[in-house]
C-alpha cells in the first residue's frame, strides 16, 4: 500500500539469466521530463450496477478472505491486528479460528491509533486441508535471530521480519475445531528493512504450490538514501537502506520485490524447511534464487488466481503516480524500478522519484500492466478476484479490484476491468477500468483494505472507517445484484 498508509496460469518462457558481474547503476530518465497524473481519460462509472450487503461488522482491519477446501459455508478473514475469523457466509456470525496477535510487532508507527502496513497479512489453506488440516500464515514479527534472507547492511537492524508459518487443525471436518496453537512450524523468516511494502499475500495455485508475494522492502524509490518519513514522533527521519545500488525489485539474488513459488512440504531449500519446485523458472540459473516465480514488483499487496482459467492477477501498488494490475507469468519481470506502470521511473537520488515517457535505455522484455491508473484516481490499488459467482451474470469473468482511498479520508473505490478473460499480452488502458454503480449507498464510505471470495465465486469487500489497524469499524460487505 502507499508509503504513508496501510496499505499469479499462463506460462512465459523464462527470461535469460543475468550475469553475476559487478552491477552498474540503473539508467534513469531526465528529471526535466517528469510527469504528474499522466493517464487520460479518467475512470468513469460503468454499466454494472450492484448493491452492497453487510455480512459482518465489528472487525478491525480485514485484508483478505478465502474459503477452506471442503468448508464452503465459512469465509476465513484475516484481520491485520492478528485474528483469523471464521465467518458464516449466511448469517455473518464470526468466531476466532486463530489468534497470532502476540507474535506480531507492535502496530502503529506513530503510536496507538496510527497507520501501519505490518501485521497479520495473509493466509492460505492447503489443497488437501480436509485430510491434512494444514494452513499457512504470513505475519510481521519482531526480529528474532538470524533471518533466512536479508538485505540489511552489517551495521544496521531490520525493522521487522516477515514470517511464513504452517499450522494444523486437528479435525478439519468439524466446524468447532480450530487451529492448534502449539502446531506452528516456521517455513521462512525474512528481514524487512522498513515497515512498509510488505505485500503479504499467500495463495495455493491449481498446481498445488504455495505462492507468496513480497514487497521491495519499503521506504521509497527502492533505493538507499531516500528520506521517506521525517520528524517526530519517530525521533528523526527514516532513511531508506537495505536496497542496494539498484534496488531489490531487479535484484534476482534477493526475495524482496518478488512472487515466490514453493512446496511447503518439501525440504530442498537452504534452510531445509520447504521445497523449491524443479519447474520454477530460474532453478539452476546463475544469479537467481530458485524460489523466484516473478520479479520487478514494488508492493504486490494482493494477488489471486482466476478459479476458472488459472490466470494470476496482482495489484501492484505504485509510488509517485501509477497504480497497476498485472497478469503474473512464470519468469516475468514487471519492471520496478526501471518502470512504474508503463512509464519509466527515475529514483532521483535522495529526492523524490518521478515518472517519465522518456526511455533512458531500460532492457527489453519488461512486462507492462494490463491496466493502470494514476493518482488523480486514488492512492493504492487493492487487488481482488475474478468474479465467478452466479448472482450477477454481467460480472462473470471480470476482475474486481479497487483503491484504498481517493484522498486520505475513508473514500475507497470499487472498480472492475471491462475486459473479460484476460490473457498475457492483452493491453487495457485506464479507460477500460470502470467504477461500479453502487445503488444502495452514495459511495463506499470506507477505506478499502481487501477482498474476499467464497466457494461459490461471490466476492466480498473488506474495509474500515479509518484505514488503520485499530478500532472496531471493520466490515465485510458482499457484492450483490441490484434489487
Amino acid at each position: 500500500m502507499p508509503t504513508v498508509l496501510l496499505l499469479a496460469a499462463f506460462l512465459l518462457v523464462p527470461l535469460p539469466a543475468r550475469s553475476a558481474s559487478t552491477p552498474t547503476a540503473l539508467p534513469t530518465p531526465p528529471v526535466s521530463k517528469a510527469l504528474t497524473n499522466p493517464i487520460r481519460p479518467v475512470i468513469r462509472r460503468g454499466t454494472i450496477r450492484i448493491n452492497l450487503e453487510t455480512l459482518a461488522t465489528g472487525l478491525t482491519a480485514p485484508v483478505w478472505g478465502i474459503t477452506a477446501p471442503g468448508a464452503p459455508g465459512r469465509l476465513f478473514v484475516v484481520d491485520q491486528p492478528g485474528t483469523l475469523w471464521a465467518v458464516d457466509v449466511v448469517t455473518g456470525a464470526k468466531s476466532v479460528f486463530l489468534d497470532v496477535s502476540l507474535r506480531l510487532v507492535t502496530l502503529g508507527i506513530f503510536g496507538p491509533g496510527s497507520f501501519d502496513e505490518r501485521g497479520f497479512l495473509g493466509v492460505a489453506f492447503a489443497p488437501d486441508y480436509q485430510t491434512s488440516g494444514l494452513l499457512y500464515t504470513y505475519t510481521s514479527e519482531p526480529v528474532n535471530g538470524a533471518a533466512d534472507f536479508s538485505t540489511i547492511p552489517p551495521a544496521e537492524t531490520a525493522d521487522h521480519q516477515s514470517v511464513v508459518a504452517e499450522w494444523h487443525v486437528p479435525n478439519p471436518s468439524d466446524s468447532a475445531s480450530v487451529v492448534d496453537p502449539g502446531s506452528r512450524r516456521e517455513l521462512v523468516r525474512i528481514d524487512k528493512p522498513q515497515f512498509n511494502h510488505n505485500a503479504g499475500a499467500l495463495t495455493f495455485g491449481p498446481d498445488g504450490r504455495l505462492y507468496i508475494s513480497l514487497g521491495d522492502g519499503g521506504g521509497a524509490d527502492d533505493s538507499d538514501g531516500e528520506t521517506f518519513i521525517s520528524g517526530e514522533p519517530l525521533g528523526g527521519p527514516i532513511v531508506t537502506s537495505g536496497h542496494g545500488l539498484n534496488g531489490n525489485g531487479q535484484n534476482t539474488g534477493v526475495v524482496l520485490g518478488k512472487i515466490l513459488r514453493i512446496d511447503p512440504l518439501g525440504s530442498n531449500s537452504a534452510n531445509g524447511k520447504y521445497g523449491i519446485p524443479a519447474d520454477n523458472p530460474f532453478v539452476g540459473q546463475a544469479g537467481f534464487l530458485g524460489e523466484i516465480f516473478a520479479y520487478g514488483l514494488r508492493n504486490p499487496f494482493r494477488f489471486s488466481f482466476d478459479t476458472l482459467t488459472g490466470a494470476i492477477y496482482a495489484g501492484d501498488v505504485g509510488q509517485n503516480e501509477i497504480e497497476e494490475v498485472d497478469v503474473i507469468t512464470s519468469g516475468g519481470n514487471y519492471g520496478w524500478r526501471y518502470k512504474e506502470g508503463r512509464f519509466f521511473f527515475g529514483s532521483n537520488g535522495a529526492l523524490a522519484g518521478y515518472v517519465s515517457k522518456v526511455n533512458p535505455g531500460v532492457p527489453a522484455g519488461l512486462i507492462d500492466p494490463v491496466a493502470e491508473y494514476d493518482h488523480s484516481e486514488g492512492l493504492a490499488v487493492i487487488g481482488g478476484f475474478v468474479y465467478r459467482g452466479t448472482r450477477i451474470p454481467r460480472l462473470v469473468g471480470h476482475y474486481v479490484l479497487g483503491d484504498f482511498a481517493r484522498t486520505f479520508a475513508a473514500d475507497g473505490r470499487l472498480f472492475y476491468l471491462r475486459g473479460r478473460e484476460l490473457v498475457q499480452g492483452t493491453r487495457i488502458r485506464g479507460s477500460s477500468i470502470a467504477e461500479f454503480r453502487i445503488l444502495n449507498q452514495t459511495a463506499l464510505n470506507l477505506a478499502l483494505l481487501g477482498f474476499g471470495q467464497d466457494a461459490s465465486g461471490e466476492v466480498y469487500v473488506l474495509g474500515n472507517g479509518g484505514g488503520v489497524p485499530f478500532g472496531t469499524t471493520g466490515v465485510i460487505l458482499r457484492i450483490a445484484p441490484q434489487s
